[in-house]
C-alpha cells in the first residue's frame, strides 16, 4: 500500500441501516486520523456507533458514504482477494466473546491464522508457542477453550491476533466479559504489546480503565465524534462514568 502519515484515516464516514422502512444513521460524518503506533480508545454509550466504526475500520462492513483509508489507500477500492490479504496480514482482531474454536487447543487456535498466511507447520507452531508464552500461557498451550478461564481465553485471542504480525490490533470490548482485576491485566497486556511491537491498538469499549493506557480517547455519541482528547487533561462527567 502507498505511504501515508496515518495508519488509519476516515473521511466523512457515514453508515446507515434500513430497518422496517426507517433509516438508522449509525455514523454521521466521522473524520478521524490515527497515527502509526498509537493506542486509541473509542468510548461512548451503547448505540453510539463505536462498534460500527470499529467494523468500518476493520473492513468487516462497508460505508454508506465516505472513505476508510489504511496506509493511505481506500479499502473500498480493494478486490475481495486484496481485502482478504489485508485482514490476514494487516489487522489482528480481538472480540469480546473471544471467538475461539472449541475443538482446537490454545496452540492450534493461535496457529490457525498462520495457516491462511501459508506459514509452514513447524514454524507456525513454534511462533504460536512463543506468543502464548508472551501472554502468560506457556503452561496452557494444549488446553482447549473450555479448560481455560475467561481471562485465559482472552489472552489466547490476543496471541492469535498477533499471529501474522499485524500493524493494527482492533479490539472490540476486550474486557467486557471479564472481572475487574482480569480486565485490568488485559488492558496492560495490550499496552505492553503496543509499546514492545509498535503495533497500533484501536479499542471500542465501555471500559474507563482504557483511559490510563490510551494515547488519545475518541468520544462518540449519536454517530458523531463528540470530542477527541489526549490522555492528559481528560475530564469525565457523571453521565460518562455510567456508560
Amino acid at each position: 500500500m502507498s505511504e501515508s502519515k496515518y495508519v488509519v484515516e476516515t473521511r466523512d464516514l457515514h453508515k446507515y441501516y434500513y430497518l422496517k422502512g426507517e433509516v438508522v444513521k449509525a455514523l454521521r460524518g466521522i473524520n478521524l486520523q490515527i497515527k502509526y503506533g498509537e493506542y486509541i480508545s473509542i468510548l461512548g454509550p451503547s448505540g453510539s456507533g463505536k462498534t460500527t466504526l470499529f467494523n468500518m475500520i476493520g473492513g468487516l462492513d462497508t460505508p454508506t458514504k465516505g472513505q476508510v483509508l489504511l496506509d493511505g489507500r481506500d479499502i473500498s477500492s480493494l478486490t475481495p482477494s486484496q481485502m482478504a490479504w489485508v485482514r490476514c496480514h494487516k489487522i489482528g482482531y480481538i472480540f469480546q466473546t473471544f471467538n475461539l474454536i472449541p475443538i482446537l487447543t490454545a496452540l492450534d487456535n493461535v496457529a490457525l491464522p498462520m495457516i491462511f498466511a501459508g506459514i509452514p507447520k513447524e514454524k507456525r507452531e513454534e511462533k504460536a508457542k512463543n506468543l502464548l508464552e508472551r501472554v502468560g500461557l506457556g503452561d496452557r498451550i494444549h488446553h482447549r477453550p473450555t479448560e481455560l478461564s475467561g481471562g485465559q481465553q482472552q489472552r489466547v485471542a490476543i496471541a492469535r491476533a498477533l499471529a501474522n504480525d499485524p500493524a493494527i490490533i482492533l479490539a472490540d470490548e476486550p474486557t467486557g466479559n471479564l472481572d475487574l482485576n482480569t480486565g485490568l491485566k488485559i488492558v496492560h497486556l495490550l499496552k505492553d504489546l503496543n509499546i514492545e511491537k509498535g503495533v497500533t491498538v484501536i479499542t471500542a469499549t465501555h471500559d474507563l480503565k482504557m483511559i490510563d493506557v490510551s494515547d488519545r480517547i475518541v468520544w462518540i455519541r449519536d454517530g458523531v465524534i463528540e470530542r477527541l482528547e489526549e490522555k492528559l487533561g481528560i475530564e469525565i462527567s457523571e453521565e460518562e462514568l455510567e456508560i
